[in-house]
């Protein structure tokens, strides 16, 4: 709090600040271009929605193969390895361009040259590298006699992994797990490079009409009405389990 009183009283001390306070602050610009910043962010929560769910599936995919020991499935293991490593090592918004402007460049129809698709791919495999890591640490922190015991009772293999392992290992990594959802859904800003048209992209062009930066503080104000209740939920998340663990 000292330090947020602090920047109150001697921020608008500073020989620019008047100027800074028309580019960055300016109220009637912000109340003209905020529905329109809320209609766009409504873009990045569709996008946002229909993501998590493929990342989900993809690094679960990705987790399992990694944690196979079968030697039939060896390649698999590889797999694994290999995807998680490389697109580990390639940022985001790399991966954005990349694909957001080379599979539209090999001039694939309409609606398949879509950015909205290929931004979303790129998403997906980026995420998916880092999700499949949390879902193996979960996996591997399940203890080696929960599956001796389900199997002395007449459980396949499958069924110990479908019903006692992955349902605790999914439930151990619910925090970590919150904290790439709050990732996602402002990386999806990302997109803005290659063509949908979200509330990053809309600011930016408020922004050229305007010559005025107002429009992305009110882009940042919608992303933070969303992540910080969620941010919130992940805390508690991680305080109940803690507790859980010590009870």
């Amino acid at each position: 709090m000292a330090v947020v009183a602090a920047l109150y009283y001697l921020v608008p001390l500073a020989p620019g600040w008047t100027a800074v306070k028309t580019s960055f602050f300016n109220w009637e610009i912000l109340q003209k271009t905020f529905p329109k910043l809320l209609s766009a962010f409504v873009v990045d929560l569709q996008i946002f929605l229909w993501s998590a769910p493929l990342i989900f599936v993809l690094s679960l995919a990705i987790a399992l193969a990694r944690n196979t020991r079968r030697p039939a499935l060896f390649p698999l293991r590889v797999f694994g390895a290999l995807y998680t490593d490389v697109l580990r090592g390639v940022p985001v918004i790399l991966l954005v361009y990349l694909i957001g402007f080379g599979i539209p460049g090999l001039g694939l129809p309409r609606p398949y040259n879509s950015p909205y698709i290929w931004g979303t791919v790129a998403l997906v495999l980026g995420y998916s590298a880092y999700v499949a890591e949390v879902f193996r640490a979960g996996i591997e922190s399940v203890h080696s006699s929960q599956s001796a015991a389900s199997r002395s009772l007449g459980m396949s293999e499958s069924m110990t992994l479908r019903y006692v392992v992955l349902p605790q290992a999914i439930r151990r990594q619910v925090p970590a797990l919150m904290n790439f959802v709050i990732a996602l859904l402002k990386d999806v800003a990302l997109l803005s490079f290659i063509g949908p048209i979200e509330v990053l992209r809309q600011a930016n062009v408020y922004k050229s009409l305007m010559a005025n930066f107002t429009p992305y503080v009110g882009a940042a104000l919608i992303f933070l009405c969303v992540t910080i209740p969620i941010t919130r939920y992940a805390d508690y998340l991680l305080a109940r389990q803690r507790r859980e663990r010590l009870a």
